[in-house]
C-alpha cells in the first residue's frame, strides 16, 4: 500500500458535491478489446516470444527481465573509483557468471523518497535531519525527482514526486513529532510508491530515525523482501544517536536494509554530522554504475537469487563492489490474443 496523503476535507466536499450533481450521466466504461491480431508477420515486439496454446490461441510473453544493478566501486583506501570500463567487471548470479546486457557509468537521475521518523523522540533532531535532507537534494542531480514520507504511528506522503526545494522543504517542516515507529510499514508504503509512479529507473529511498521500529504491522523480514524485489531502491540509512536496551537490535535491522540493498547505513555520535553524512550519500549515488544483464536462469518467478559483482582492472590492486546482494524475480503476466 502506497504512503497516504493528508486527509483535505474540502476537496473531498467538492468530490461528493460533483458526484451527486452529475450522477447517472456518467458513460458505461469501455470494454477491452479481445481480438487483437497477433503482430504482423507472427513476430512479437522485440523483447517478447509469441507461443501458440490450445484451440489456436496465442500467447505473447516477455522474456526474462533484465536484471538492474548499481554498484560502487572504491579501492584498498575506501577512494570511489569511477573509470572503470565494462570489461573489468563479472556478474554472478546464485555462483553463475552471467553475461551483462548494458553499461553505463554516468551520472543519471534518480527517483528518491525521503523517508522521516517524526516520532516523539525525534522532536529536537528534526531542524538538522531537515537542513541535510534539502542539502542532500541540492546536491544531488538537478533532474532528480524527490517524494517525502513523515512517519511516527502511521506514515503520510507529504510531497508526492518534485524537484522544487521549496516543496520539499514545506514537507519537511510538517512536524508533529508524537507517537511510535512504524518503520517497517514506511518503508515498504515508500517502495511501493517508487514501483507504481517513479518516472527515473533508478531509485533510493533515504531513511532517517533514532530508533527500533515498536508500531509496524509488517516484520523487518517483510520490509527486506519488499525492497529486494527487481528494480527496487537502494536505500541508505541514518540512525540517529540511537540509545535504549535495543540499540543493537535497531542498528541491525538498518544495516540489513542498507547491505541488501547496495546502500550504506550511518550511525553518527551527534547531529553535526548529519549534513556531512547527507552529503557522503549525495555523493555516491551520483560516482556509480549501471549494470544490466538477463539471468541465464529464464525461470520466472521463484525464490531469492544472490548476486555477487566482481570487478579487476590494472592499476588497482584490490577493489570491492557494493550493490544488492540479490534480488526477488517478478512475475511476468501472459496476455492472450487469438490466432488470426
Amino acid at each position: 500500500m502506497p504512503p497516504r496523503s493528508r486527509p483535505r476535507t474540502f476537496l473531498l466536499f467538492l468530490f461528493l458535491f460533483s458526484a451527486v450533481l452529475l450522477g447517472g450521466q456518467n458513460p458505461a466504461p469501455e470494454k477491452p478489446s479481445t481480438q487483437n491480431p497477433p503482430p504482423a508477420g507472427g513476430k512479437p515486439p522485440s523483447g517478447q516470444e509469441l507461443e501458440q496454446g490450445e484451440g489456436g490461441v496465442f500467447k505473447i510473453k516477455k522474456e526474462v527481465q533484465e536484471v538492474v544493478l548499481h554498484a560502487t566501486v572504491v579501492d584498498e583506501r575506501q577512494r570511489l573509483v569511477t573509470d572503470l570500463d565494462r570489461s573489468a567487471f563479472a556478474v554472478y548470479e546464485d555462483g553463475q557468471l552471467q553475461q551483462i546486457t548494458s553499461f553505463r557509468r554516468e551520472d543519471i537521475p534518480v527517483a528518491m523518497g525521503i523517508v522521516i521518523d517524526n516520532s516523539g523522540s525525534m522532536s529536537r533532531s528534526r531542524t538538522a535531519v531537515n537542513q541535510a535532507a534539502l542539502n542532500l537534494v541540492r546536491a544531488s542531480n538537478s533532474q532528480d525527482q524527490v517524494f517525502v514520507v513523515n512517519f511516527s504511528d502511521e506514515y503520510y506522503l507529504d510531497q508526492d514526486f518534485t524537484s522544487n526545494i521549496a516543496k520539499l522543504q514545506e514537507a519537511l517542516e510538517k512536524i508533529e513529532s508524537r507517537g511510535g515507529t512504524a518503520l517497517y510499514d514506511a518503508l515498504i508504503a515508500s517502495a511501493d510508491h517508487l514501483k507504481k509512479n517513479a518516472k527515473l529507473d533508478k531509485k533510493v529511498l533515504l531513511v532517517v530515525t533514532d530508533g527500533e521500529d515498536n508500531r509496524s504491522k509488517d516484520p523487518l523480514e517483510q520490509a527486506v523482501q519488499q525492497v529486494s524485489m527487481n528494480g527496487g531502491p537502494t536505500i541508505y540509512a541514518i540512525g540517529i544517536q540511537l540509545k535504549g536496551d535495543k540499540v543493537r537490535r535497531a542498528k541491525r535491522a538498518l544495516q540489513a536494509l542498507a547491505e541488501q540493498t547496495g546502500g550504506l547505513a550511518f550511525f553518527p555520535k551527534n547531529l553535526d554530522e548529519v549534513d556531512s553524512i547527507s552529503q557522503t550519500v549525495a555523493h555516491d549515488i551520483r560516482n556509480q554504475y549501471t549494470i544490466g544483464y538477463r539471468p541465464s536462469n529464464r525461470q520466472p518467478g521463484g525464490g531469492y537469487r544472490s548476486v555477487r559483482v566482481v570487478a579487476q582492472s590494472k592499476g588497482y590492486r584490490t577493489l570491492q563492489v557494493r550493490t544488492r546482494s540479490g534480488y526477488y524475480p517478478t512475475q511476468e503476466r501472459a496476455e492472450n490474443q487469438p490466432a488470426p
